[in-house]
C-alpha cells in the first residue's frame, strides 16, 4: 500500500483541512494543497495511458518532475568542468569570459591530466616570434571577379527560423564590427541579416530557399536578386550537414510565419519542405557545372559547397569530376559529425557521418593527391571554441574554421538543450517574441565581436609561442597527441598524408583510397559494382 500512501493521505487530510479551515482560515492552504493532490491522484488511478501513474498515483509526478530537470541538475551540480557533453563547463566559461572582455587566465594549474590518452598540445619553439597583428585572413577565389578575404574564424550556418530575429541581428552586427563573415544557413537571407550589413555567405540547400520557383525548383532569376547583393560575399551549396547528413526537414505550416514566407520564398499555410537531396543536379559532374553556373550568375563571386563526409566513393566521385572536367569549386566546407543543430533524430546526431578530423584529412588528402589543393580553399566546422581548436584544425588541413554553438554561447546560450521546443530561456533559439525580445542585440553584438577578437588574439599568441608568423604555416607536425600512457604521436605520423600528385600516379596504400578510389565515378553517386553486389547478396 506504500504506493498509494500519498494519495490516501491526501484523501484523508482533505476533510480534516476543511474542518480546521472553518475555525482557522489559515488552513485553507491545506484545503487547496490536499484538494489538488486528491484530484490528481484520482485522475491517475482512473486514466489508462500510464501504468506508472496508476500504480503510483501522485508519487509518479515527482519522478516526472525530477526527470524533467535532469539536464539542469547534471549540468550545474554533477558534471565536472571537463565533461564535454556537448560542451564542457570549461569551454563555455572561456567563451563567456572572452565575450564579456574579462580576464580569461587560469590559476594554479591545468585541470587536464597531461598523461591521459588523447591529451593534445602544440609544441613551442625556443625562438618564439612576435606577431604584430591578429587579423589573420585567407583569400578565397583569387581568380574570381570578386574574390573574398575571409577571417580564419567565422560564424557557421544557422538559419533565421532556428535562431530568433534578435539573435540574427546580434550575430550580423558582431560580424560587421569584427570584419568576419556570417553564414546565413539554408533558411536564406532574412531582413535581420540585412540590417547591419555584415558580410554574408549565402547557403543554398536542397529547398533552394530564397532562389526557388513556385514548385520548389532552383530559379536563376531569384538567385540573381540575392546573389548580387553587395553584402553577399560568397555562395555555399549545402550538400549535407554534420548533425543530420542525408536527412531533409519539414517546417510545419503552422510555423511558417509571414517573415519566414518572405525570406524563404514559400507560401504560408503550407508545410515548408527541405528535401534530403538536390533537384538541380544528380551526379558529381552536374554538381560542378552547377557551381560554375552560380559563379557566373553571381557576377564572379566565390562559390563552393559544404558537406559532411559519408560514403567515400561519393566524395571521390566529386574529386574525380574536378580532375576530369577542370571545373573547380572555390572552396569546400567540411562539416563534422559532431556539428550542432536545432533538432535532429537521435540516431543521426549520434551515429551518422564522419567526425571532423577524419573528414577534413580525407578531403585535404584527396585534393593534395590530385594537385588541386592550392586552387581550392577548405573551411571546417565541428566544436571549435578556442584558439587551440582553430590551430589544430588548420594544422590538420583547413584554411579557416567556422563555429556555430561557440558564437551562440557568446550571445548568452546556457546549453539548456531546449533548441527544439521553442522555449529557449535566453531568446536565441526560439521564435517566441516574449522570449527573444528580451535579448539586446546591441549588447550581444559586442560580445560576438569580443569573442572573435579575443580568440584570434589567443591564436596569435599560440603561433608566436610555436615560432610561426601565420596560421597557414601550421602543419600536422605541430600538434601532438598522447595515444597511450607511454606513447606520443604527432598528427603527421598518426594520420597518413598524401604527397602532392600522388593520386595521379598510383593508388596510395592508405586504406580508404585503396578500397574505393579506383571504383569511384565522376558521372554517378551510385556505389561501386562490388558494393552494390554485396547489398544484393543480403537480399537472397
Amino acid at each position: 500500500m506504500h504506493r498509494y500512501l500519498v494519495y490516501v493521505l491526501a484523501l484523508a487530510l482533505l476533510p480534516v483541512s476543511l474542518a480546521l479551515a472553518e475555525r482557522w482560515p489559515a488552513w485553507y492552504w491545506g484545503v487547496g494543497l490536499f484538494g489538488v493532490m486528491a484530484l490528481l491522484g484520482t485522475w491517475d488511478v482512473l486514466q489508462r495511458r500510464s501504468v506508472l501513474r496508476r500504480n503510483y498515483p501522485v508519487l509518479a509526478h515527482f519522478r516526472y518532475g525530477f526527470e524533467s530537470i535532469g539536464p539542469e541538475i547534471r549540468q550545474y551540480f554533477v558534471q565536472s568542468d571537463l565533461d564535454d557533453v556537448p560542451f564542457s563547463r570549461q569551454q563555455r566559461q572561456l567563451i563567456y569570459q572572452r565575450a564579456r572582455n574579462v580576464m580569461d587566465v587560469v590559476p594554479f594549474g591545468t585541470l587536464r591530466s597531461t598523461y591521459a590518452v588523447d591529451y593534445e598540445w602544440i609544441n613551442h619553439s625556443m625562438a618564439p616570434t612576435s606577431i604584430a597583428h591578429h587579423d589573420f585572413r585567407v583569400v578565397i577565389g583569387p581568380h574570381c571577379a570578386q574574390p573574398y578575404s575571409a577571417s580564419v574564424f567565422n560564424i557557421s550556418a544557422m538559419s533565421f527560423g532556428s535562431l530568433s530575429a534578435n539573435a540574427i541581428r546580434a550575430l550580423n552586427r558582431g560580424a560587421e564590427m569584427g570584419r568576419f563573415y556570417h553564414d546565413t544557413g539554408e533558411g536564406s537571407i532574412s531582413p535581420y541579416h540585412r540590417e547591419h550589413n555584415g558580410d554574408l555567405v549565402w547557403e543554398i540547400g536542397s529547398g533552394y530557399f530564397g532562389c526557388r520557383d513556385e514548385h520548389g525548383r532552383f530559379s536563376e532569376e531569384r538567385f540573381i536578386e540575392n546573389a548580387h547583393l553587395e553584402q553577399v560575399k560568397m555562395i555555399e551549396i549545402k550538400l549535407s550537414q554534420g548533425a543530420k547528413p542525408g536527412h531533409g526537414g519539414v517546417l510545419p505550416a503552422a510555423k511558417v510565419s509571414a517573415e519566414i514566407s518572405v525570406t524563404r520564398g514559400v507560401p504560408m499555410g503550407v508545410d515548408c519542405v527541405s528535401p534530403s537531396r538536390h533537384s538541380a543536379f544528380s551526379t558529381p559532374v552536374e554538381l560542378l557545372r552547377f557551381v560554375a553556373r552560380l559563379r557566373e550568375l553571381s557576377g564572379g563571386k566565390p562559390v563552393g559547397f559544404k558537406l559532411a563526409i559519408g560514403h567515400p566513393w561519393e566524395w571521390f566521385g566529386i574529386a574525380k569530376a574536378m580532375h576530369e572536367t577542370g571545373l573547380l569549386p572555390d572552396f569546400i566546407v567540411v562539416d563534422g559529425a559532431e556539428g550542432g543543430t536545432g533538432a535532429s533524430p537521435a540516431e543521426f546526431i549520434d551515429h551518422v557521418g564522419v567526425p571532423m578530423n577524419e573528414a577534413l584529412i580525407l578531403v585535404h588528402n584527396t585534393l593534395v593527391g590530385l594537385n588541386l589543393r592550392e586552387r581550392i580553399r577548405i573551411g571546417a566546422a565541428g566544436k571549435v571554441t578556442s584558439a587551440f581548436d582553430i590551430a589544430r584544425t588548420i594544422a590538420l588541413g583547413a584554411d579557416w574554421c567556422n563555429a556555430g554553438r561557440g558564437f551562440m554561447f557568446a550571445l548568452g546560450c546556457i546549453q539548456s538543450l531546449s533548441c527544439h521546443n521553442d522555449k529557449c530561456p535566453t531568446g536565441i533559439a526560439t521564435q517566441d517574441p516574449s522570449r527573444w525580445r528580451h535579448l539586446d542585440p546591441t549588447d550581444k553584438a559586442e560580445r560576438v565581436r569580443n569573442f572573435h577578437e579575443n580568440t584570434l588574439r589567443a591564436l596569435r599568441d599560440l603561433l608566436g609561442a610555436a615560432g610561426l608568423d601565420d596560421p597557414s604555416e601550421l602543419g600536422p607536425e605541430h600538434i601532438l597527441r598522447r595515444v597511450s600512457p607511454s606513447e606520443i604521436r604527432s598528427m603527421a605520423t598518426l594520420y597518413r598524408y598524401l604527397a602532392p600528385g600522388e593520386l595521379l600516379d598510383r593508388v596510395p596504400g592508405h586504406a580508404v583510397f585503396r578500397e574505393y578510389w579506383a571504383d569511384a565515378r565522376s558521372d554517378s553517386f551510385d556505389p561501386p559494382g562490388r558494393i552494390a553486389a554485396l547489398r544484393g547478396s543480403k537480399l537472397r
